[in-house]
């Protein structure tokens, strides 16, 4: 039997053997404060990612028939916008279409879609309608419910959408994607430049039409346009000379540019006066085919635009807002003058001015850095061919209604009705329903045709619709560039290649051509166009890999954070600042030198 004296010293002996090991659990969890030791190292949890910073306001200038040689020739001359594009931003050296339909309808559909005709299918200016047998332009819309809209009271006639456009524009998904907070504005002296631009539906869409600007009922009809139309209208220009902006010993060319046909009421010389025909005392049809061609009607684009951004706050809202601008005047003086004359070289120096202009309002209005830019072509130009067979080189007119009554002769022998074609329009031939359905299956007749074709002066090639359709994988640069601009439906059966420096001349037999030169073929000419790219996220340089017009939207895309339906373009990553390298979190307490852990 235990004694209780034992049990006593027992629970005495575990009470003491229980604070002992309390003690010494204590020493060992809370060290002395005064003693040195190395701080507890705590792991930092990252953050979550933050979502990339995305422009403001993507801006798009396209300038109609700029060449891409323009800028090496006359960079030095310029001080302004084009200047500041070119030393401050991305610049592509060898940027050109892949495609044989180099127009202005074409061009900027491609641009603003990153798509090649092939796929969006704005294959021309206008084509021909196979199912109402008529040529069409490419904006035409013929819903009865679609009708032109003139601001400060014009009455204009016609109906245009992109309606025929076949995928949507950059424009128009960065306003799907991004949410309702984008705005949409786009402006040219063309319609086929302002709505490509646009795309089907846009907060504003306007272009020139016979003396007064124009939207059309699908499109919205901002109060600041009305007020800049019924302000500073066109017709104020009544009057003024475009006259020599440099000293006349800075210009390259001629006085009088070789083979050019300048509008009605002006001289081969400057200056040229805006006052339409002889002895009239208000603007008349004259005066404003006067007034396109000039550099007055850049600047009023370029006065619409500052308004659009202090009237609307492009780029102050929740999300990106995009504004656009065809500036259409150079294409009418190329036509008139040619790639090699004074006129040329002097409303570019006049763009040049204005788009300076218009970035340093963006500065202010927007913040520098805030905005993206991109300046392209929408296609180049031929040199005027008396001016290029003055070099010695083979050059000259292919004659297109000679080349159809050839074409026709030869399958009047087959017993074919005549006319078998229907159009031609550029590079495509047209036959009327059936006939094209009967040559396919008629060998003899084919041959007779193409040989016909090929007997035309100034053709090199002729091509048929079956080798182009699917695109193709071909070794052939002509093939591959008519393969990309073949839409079917739309497109011709038959397809002419004109020798280089041989201009596609639609003028009626027996009367004066009413243009200098044109465009609309694949040579270098008329497919090498400048790329600038200007700002947020661009890193500035010159690039030589070949790329086209067609990567400027997927690189807006990758900007804005959307995507594109097509994959016709590419980004233009080269040009992409690269996001920097996130540093590894450092330990809270610890200096730049982490402490060694034993």
């Amino acid at each position: 039997m235990v004694s209780n004296r034992f049990l006593g010293d027992r629970i005495l002996w575990c009470r003491a053997t229980m604070a002992a090991a309390i003690f010494l659990a204590g020493a060992i969890s809370w060290p002395p404060r005064m003693a040195a030791q190395v701080p507890p190292l705590r792991v930092a949890v990252p953050k979550a990612p933050k979502s990339p910073a995305r422009p403001k306001l993507v801006v798009l200038l396209v300038v109609d028939q700029m060449r891409a040689d323009y800028v090496d020739k006359f960079l030095g001359q310029w001080t302004g916008g084009l200047k500041r594009l070119v030393e401050e931003g991305a610049w592509f050296r060898d940027a050109a279409y892949p495609y044989a339909a180099t127009e202005t309808c074409v061009g900027h559909a491609t641009i603003s879609t990153g798509a090649f005709p092939a796929t969006h299918g704005m294959v021309a200016n206008a084509w021909w309608d196979r199912k109402d047998q008529k040529m069409v332009t490419c904006t035409a819309d013929p819903d009865p419910q679609v009708k032109n809209i003139g601001y400060a009271g014009a009455t204009p006639q016609g109906a245009d959408t992109a309606w025929r456009m076949a995928v949507p524009s950059f424009a128009e998904e960065l306003k799907f994607q991004r949410g309702g907070g984008t705005r949409v504005v786009t402006f040219s002296l063309k319609a086929r430049a302002s709505l490509t631009m646009a795309g089907h539906k846009a907060d504003a869409a306007t272009w020139f039409d016979g003396g007064a600007w124009v939207t059309s009922s699908p499109y919205s009809t901002p109060a600041f346009i009305e007020e800049q139309a019924r302000s500073h209208p066109p017709k104020a220009d009544f009057g003024k000379t475009w006259a020599l902006s440099l000293a006349e010993k800075a210009y390259w060319y001629d006085e009088k540019a070789l083979g050019a046909v300048p509008p009605a009421g002006w001289e081969l010389t400057f200056p040229h006066p805006l006052r339409g025909k002889s002895g009239v005392s208000e603007p008349d049809a004259d005066f404003y085919n006067q007034w396109v061609c000039s550099p007055y009607a850049d600047t009023a684009l370029t006065e619409l635009a500052v308004k659009a951004v202090d009237s609307l706050k492009l780029g102050s809202s929740s999300g990106t807002d995009f504004l656009a601008i065809g500036y259409s005047s150079v294409d009418i003086v190329g036509h008139a003058f040619g790639p090699r004359s004074r006129e040329i070289q002097d409303v570019l120096v006049r763009l040049d001015q204005d788009l300076g202009n218009l970035l340093g309002h963006l500065d202010a209005k927007v913040g520098r850095g805030n905005y993206v830019v991109a300046l392209s072509a929408d296609h180049g130009v031929v040199p005027i061919p008396e001016d290029m067979q003055s070099t010695g080189a083979d050059a000259g007119l292919l004659r297109l209604p000679e080349l159809r009554e050839r074409i026709e002769k030869a399958l009047a022998g087959f017993k074919y009705p005549k006319p078998a074609v229907a159009s031609v329009s550029g590079s495509d031939i047209y036959f009327v329903p059936g006939v094209y359905e009967k040559l396919q299956h008629d060998a003899a007749a084919m041959q007779a045709a193409l040989n016909a074709a090929l007997e035309q002066p100034g053709v090199a090639a002729v091509y048929r619709a079956e080798e182009l359709r699917d695109r193709p994988a071909t070794e052939s640069p002509t093939i591959r560039a008519f393969a990309n601009s073949y839409f079917p439906g739309r497109s011709g059966d038959l397809f002419v290649l004109p020798k280089p420096y041989w201009l596609l001349d639609s003028t009626p037999v027996g009367k004066p051509r009413t243009y200098g030169t044109g465009h609309g073929v694949p040579y270098n000419y008329d497919q090498h166009v400048p790329v600038l790219l200007m700002g947020f996220g661009i890193q500035p340089g010159q690039y030589f890999q070949p790329i086209t017009p067609a990567d400027i939207a997927p690189t807006f895309a990758a900007l804005c954070g959307i995507t594109l339906a097509s994959r016709d373009g590419h980004i233009l990553s080269a040009a992409l600042k690269k996001p920097a390298e996130p540093r590894p979190p450092t330990p809270s307490g610890a200096t730049s030198t982490p402490h060694e852990v034993r």
